[in-house]
């Protein structure tokens, strides 16, 4: 398997953090396009959701174009944009470009590599804010509409399903698993830090990663997404210069030895998080907020790509019953 992340290819050595180092989609003389998806039904024209989308999020979503590629971005507050750090990481030069063509320069805020997000500003401009689906649960076979600039075609608007949600993905830094939505709208190099909508021009998600047969580049319709409360979490805290600090749970695990799904508990570090939430040894995790896990490297990095002093919740197997636990995550010695 491999993973593609903008323009990012990684081989199967990804998860071990061998990866190839191209970065977002690499510069092409191809004319931007866009996209407009409509039907006509009785002799009167529909409205189809895609073209909702493309004409309510259209303008949030810009085209950044660094000295060596280029990729995508959303508009998430006034003067700033979000997207992911593989597409940004290492570039002298940011240009943002609008959906009207306008363009102008861009300065890094800020960048988490464990996650792959960075956020760039643009000073006071008069912008068009996209609407972030905040507070709305992403369900599975909803309808996904991604925007972005796959291939150096900006405004291109593709449109699927949201295929699963809570997917671990391995992320660029080594150890670390990101719960992202997983969707079977096309997704190529350059739409990284695009947005992923709902039916409504609400973005559910940044646009990070696919995933292939190794053998091509290109989208088998197989791609994941940062959530958007995950992303603009970490955004804000780019944005204000607070630390992001990596969370810690405090247990070792392994394979349940019968076969069932998780991971067993086999030690608890005193004082840890795990120890004053009451986990115990012989504890077979499930999931983390929902997230499956079924290694204990999944569940390490499921807790790395937390901060320091969330809350998380753990669906446990005590005793052949099931469990909530809720811990609070400590610092990491």
């Amino acid at each position: 398997m491999a993973f593609v992340a903008g323009g990012l290819i990684a081989s199967a050595g990804f998860a071990a953090g061998e990866i190839n180092d191209q970065v977002a989609a690499p510069n092409t003389a191809t004319t931007p396009t866009s996209i407009v998806v409509r039907s006509e039904s009785a002799g009167d024209l529909v409205e189809e959701p895609a073209s909702l989308v493309a004409q309510v999020l259209g303008p949030s979503v810009v085209q950044i174009r660094t000295d060596f590629g280029l990729g995508s971005g959303v508009i998430y507050r006034d003067g700033y944009i979000l997207t992911n750090n593989h597409v940004v990481e290492g570039a002298e030069i940011l240009t943002v470009r609008l959906s009207t063509g306008e363009t102008f320069d861009a300065e890094l805020v800020g960048s988490d590599a464990s996650k792959d997000l960075a956020v760039l500003s643009v000073g006071e401009r008069d912008l068009s804010v996209a609407d972030l689906a905040l507070d709305t649960d992403v369900r599975v076979g909803q309808a996904a509409i991604a925007i972005g600039s796959p291939f150096d075609l900006q405004q291109t608007v593709t449109a699927g399903i949201v295929s699963a949600v809570n997917r671990p993905v391995p992320s660029r830094t080594p150890r670390v698993y990101v719960a992202m939505i997983q969707t079977d709208a096309p997704i190529n190099p350059g739409n990284s830090g695009g947005a992923l909508a709902d039916r409504d021009g609400r973005v559910i998600g940044i646009n990070t990663a696919i995933q292939t047969d190794g053998l091509s580049g290109t989208n088998a319709g197989v791609g994941f997404a940062i959530p958007i409360r995950d992303a603009v979490r970490i955004a804000d805290l780019l944005v204000s210069g607070d630390p992001i600090e990596p969370g810690f749970l405090g247990v070792s695990g392994q394979a349940p030895k019968g076969g069932e799904p998780g991971v067993e508990i086999v030690d608890v570090t005193a004082g840890s998080a795990a120890a004053m939430a009451g986990i115990e040894v012989g504890d077979r995790v499930l999931s983390l907020d929902e997230a499956p896990v079924t290694t204990i490297t999944e569940l390490a990095g499921l807790v790395l790509a937390r901060q320091a002093g969330d809350e998380v919740n753990l669906r446990v197997v005590r005793d052949g019953v099931e469990l909530d636990v809720g811990a609070v995550l400590g610092a990491r010695p």
